[in-house]
C-alpha cells in the first residue's frame, strides 16, 4: 500500500513536471511570435515612410537649383502679418549645427495646411562654391502666436506630430533631411554637418 501511495505521488509530480516544462517551453514562443509582430509592424511602417520620403524626393528634386524653386513661388524667408520679412538668413545653432537658409512658398503657408508632397520650405546649405546646395524639406504650418495666427494643435505629416522650435517664431515645423545626411538624424530639427558663413 505504501509502494502504491509512493507510485501514485510519482506519477502526479513527473506528470505535473512535463506540464510545467511543457508550458514554460511555449512562453518563448509566445514572446517571439509577440516579438516577431512588433518587428514586422515596424518594419512596414519604416518601408512606408521611405516610400513617401522617395515620393518627396521626386517632387522636389527639381529644386536643387535655387533659381527653379524661385520660380515655383518659393522666397527667401517668410513675410509676417506685420509686413516683416523674417527667416532672411542662414539659420544656425550654436552648438547643434545648422539647418540652413529658408526658401518658403507663402502660398503653401497660407493654407495653414499641410501636405507631404507639397513641403511649404526648401532648405538649402552654402556649398564651398559659394552657391546654394538643396539639403532638406520642411513643412511649415502657422501656429497660434504666429503673425497671422494659425492652428493651436500640431498636426503631423508622414506619421509624425509636428512641433514648435522657437515660440517667439511660433510655426508648427518638420524638416527632412532628404538631400544631405544628418548624423543627428533624418527628422532631426539641426544638422551638425551644416555650417553658416
Amino acid at each position: 500500500m505504501k509502494r502504491e501511495r509512493i507510485s501514485w505521488k510519482l506519477l502526479l509530480s513527473l506528470g505535473l513536471a512535463v506540464l510545467l516544462v511543457a508550458g514554460v517551453s511555449l512562453i518563448p514562443s509566445v514572446a517571439s511570435a509577440d516579438e516577431e509582430a512588433t518587428a514586422h509592424d515596424h518594419a512596414t511602417h519604416a518601408s512606408g515612410l521611405q516610400d513617401e520620403l522617395a515620393g518627396v524626393r521626386r517632387v522636389t528634386a527639381r529644386f536643387h537649383r535655387v533659381e527653379e524653386a524661385i520660380a515655383a513661388g518659393y522666397e527667401l524667408g517668410w513675410v509676417n502679418g506685420s509686413g516683416v520679412r523674417i527667416l532672411t538668413g542662414c539659420v544656425s545653432h550654436p552648438t547643434a549645427g545648422a539647418m540652413g537658409y529658408h526658401y518658403i512658398n507663402p502660398q503653401l503657408v497660407a493654407d495653414n495646411m499641410v501636405d507631404a508632397l507639397e513641403p511649404e520650405a526648401l532648405v538649402y546649405a552654402p556649398a564651398p562654391n559659394g552657391r546654394l546646395k538643396l539639403v532638406a524639406v520642411e513643412w511649415i504650418v502657422r501656429g497660434p502666436s504666429t503673425n497671422p495666427p494659425g492652428v493651436p494643435t500640431a498636426p503631423s505629416v508622414l506619421g509624425m506630430e509636428m512641433h514648435i522650435l522657437v515660440p517667439a517664431v511660433g510655426f508648427w515645423l518638420e524638416h527632412a533631411w532628404i538631400w544631405a545626411h544628418n548624423p543627428a538624424g533624418m527628422f532631426a530639427d539641426w544638422n551638425p554637418e551644416v555650417s553658416c558663413p
